[in-house]
């Protein structure tokens, strides 16, 4: 039974169970509920432990309350979720409205009776939203909670949850409350957020969000089973409650262990199809061998919970190769972000940066908080997650056993770089370009229309779950080097990160590029440069006259619009999507306001050069990149506009 307990000679009770000579359940402990209190017994006949069950009359019983509220400006949901200040989310109120806002948005057999999934990376005031979210589900009809132990679960196992498991008495997830935010800092002065999931473990779509946009405007009030009591989120276990509307739960499971046991169980489901997710043999051997060095940093992030059981116990990496791998509530006091200004100390032990390494490893990674992103490095070398995105598409169908059959299509966010056309181009894929969201990436999915899609920033996955998955992507490349590897691991030379990424560039061209971050710029500010790009648009030759003015060597541009995005599957319009300067020559500039900051706004601009002559791939990007940056920061009047004379991160 896919994410079930696994029967041995312990017995999993429930009370009517016992009383009515029913069998039980056959699950991995026994679950004697008072108070809260679980103990864990083996081996007993149920007879013998009667004294220790709870009558159904002495099950703790709670009453809903109904509290007066008010609108609270700002609840509208960005790119995923909502994301501010802990100082914000801690206002009377406001995670409360917000919460009962989505109950509202949601049609009511996906509220009452259903089965919820409450969790997150753990960062600063998740525990005590945790407690907030389980007493508002029971006051609104929810039949069960389910949380991973501590409350930790990274954003692709709460999708693999949702998709996968089912629980002791067969229930199976509606949807899931995620309490992340992402790549941002956290900590009692940094941020918090929150998103909801659907039941297909996907982000909720624009119709949902928007609905919560809109409930958040006009809230009177919310519903909260105040006399619940606290459940213990560190203790394995049930704990059950009794309330108006009948009975309501609450388990606590070990999310490392199903999220090893998705994988090994979706492995064997696989199998019978003879294909399987990765071939962890094949893996093993590479990471096993004394030729190959490895390393990863979770960046104190919810990655943490998850690497040493997948890396070292199942795949045979050294603990030593693990950095930052204990998941903190404020990462550390670091940036959870995975690239090359935030992972400093990744960075340097692979030779990278301004203290680097002198004998780095031959493969590193990184994650994000909710561990949904990745940066991939070499040795000395960094990859683009444009590119990732593209070699794996590239090598998966040889080298990923998930994909020996085919490919459905691939997809990219649209600011990502055109890598992955010129790969669906070439093996004659379905390709879709789709707006910055996972929820695009959704739908397709959903519809079999895409397996590998990929997002600049650090994002990329399949079709295994429906939320990008950083350690999936840290697997497939292991995969695609392994693959590479397998008649080289008793002494040849090995291929290394770099000879891949420079092979894929001779077969495929190399497209140069950047991106400039602009944080907590002045949200009056970014929307006047935005308005000023838009108007630029409407006279091209305005537009290059001042090109020309800046650079004599860069190409003219052919179009410019506002990206606008209609959905294949369900017909929607996504409007204002970024706005684009298309090239003569291939190049683009890109501009979009981030939906992922928790105050002021984030200009990110994004620069592209496509090169296909092998014998000018090899340029360092920023010197290639150098002329299209110059023109992109004149012809936006990023430092008039924004007062700022640089970029807040360069990646």
């Amino acid at each position: 039974m896919l994410w079930g307990y696994e029967p041995n000679s312990v017995s999993h009770i429930h009370p009517h169970q016992v009383r009515s000579g029913q069998e039980t359940c056959g699950s991995n402990y026994i679950c004697c509920r008072h108070s809260h209190s679980h103990t864990l017994f083996a081996n007993l006949n149920p007879s013998a432990i009667l004294f220790s069950l709870p009558k159904i009359e002495d099950m703790v019983t709670f009453k809903i309350t109904r509290v007066e509220s008010a609108p609270i400006d700002g609840q509208k949901p960005g790119t995923s979720g909502l994301r501010k200040k802990v100082k914000v989310f801690t206002q009377p109120h406001y995670l409360h409205n917000f919460v009962q806002s989505t109950f509202n948005a949601l049609s009511a057999e996906k509220v009452k009776g259903s089965t919820l999934v409450v969790s997150g990376d753990g960062r600063y005031y998740s525990k005590d939203a945790i407690q907030i979210i389980i007493k508002m589900s029971a006051a609104n009809g929810v039949r069960r909670v389910w949380v991973g132990q501590n409350g930790l679960l990274s954003t692709p196992a709460v999708s693999a949850v949702v998709r996968e498991r089912v629980g002791a008495d067969g229930s199976k997830a509606n949807g899931a409350f995620i309490l992340t935010a992402s790549h941002n800092p956290g900590g009692p002065n940094e941020d918090f957020g929150i998103k909801y999931n659907m039941e297909n473990g996907g982000p909720a779509p624009e119709g949902i969000t928007d609905k919560i946009y809109e409930n958040t405007k006009t809230i009177k009030e919310y519903l909260i089973a105040e006399d619940l009591p606290e459940v213990d989120i560190s203790a394995i276990g049930i704990s059950n409650f009794s309330g108006p509307e009948g009975q309501f739960d609450v388990e606590v499971f070990d999310a490392a262990s199903d999220y090893v046991k998705l994988m090994k169980l979706l492995i064997k489901l696989l199998c019978y199809c003879f294909r399987s997710i990765f071939d962890f043999q094949l893996i093993q051997k590479l990471l096993t061998s004394p030729q190959f060095t490895f390393c990863y940093d979770a960046l104190s992030g919810v990655a943490g919970a998850y690497a040493k059981r997948i890396f070292v116990e199942e795949l045979g990496a050294k603990e030593s190769s693990l950095l930052n791998c204990i998941p903190k509530e404020d990462f550390g006091g670091g940036h959870p972000d995975p690239n090359l200004t935030y992972a400093k100390e990744l960075v340097s032990r692979m030779g990278l940066g301004k203290n680097p390494n002198s004998d780095p490893p031959e493969f590193g990674a990184a994650a994000d908080g909710d561990a949904d992103r990745n940066m991939i490095l070499g040795k000395r070398f960094f990859v683009t997650p444009s590119d990732s995105v593209a070699i794996i598409a590239a090598n998966a169908v040889q080298a990923i056993p998930y994909f020996s059959s085919d490919l459905k299509g691939v997809a990219r966010s649209m600011p990502t770089s055109a890598a992955l056309d010129v790969v669906a181009n070439h093996l004659n894929l379905k390709f879709f370009e789709v707006p910055t969201g996972w929820k695009f990436f959704g739908n397709l999915m959903d519809a079999g229309l895409c397996s590998i899609c990929g997002e600049e920033s650090f994002g990329t996955g399949s079709d295994h779950i429906r939320e990008k998955d950083g350690i999936w992507a840290v697997l497939a490349w292991l995969s695609i080097l392994a693959y590479k590897n397998k008649d080289n691991l008793n002494g040849g030379e090995l291929v290394t990160v770099e000879d891949i990424v420079k092979q894929h560039w001779a077969t495929f061209g190399r497209h140069y590029y950047t991106r400039y971050d602009y944080e907590n710029v002045d949200a009056g500010a970014a929307k006047e440069l935005m308005a000023y790009l838009v108007k630029m648009q409407s006279s091209l030759g305005e537009v290059n006259k001042i090109i020309k003015g800046v650079r004599s060597d860069v190409s003219n541009v052919a179009n410019a619009d506002e990206f606008e995005y209609k959905d294949p599957v369900d017909g929607s319009i996504s409007k204002h999507q970024g706005i684009r300067y298309l090239f003569e020559d291939g190049s683009r500039l890109v501009f979009r306001l981030s939906g992922t900051g928790s105050e002021g706004a984030t200009i990110r601009l994004y620069i592209e050069q496509y090169e296909k002559d092998p014998s000018k791939t090899g340029r360092d990007s920023q010197e290639a990149l150098a002329p299209l940056v110059e023109v992109a920061l004149k012809l936006s009047k990023m430092q008039e506009f924004t007062g700022r004379t640089a970029p807040t991160v360069i990646t």
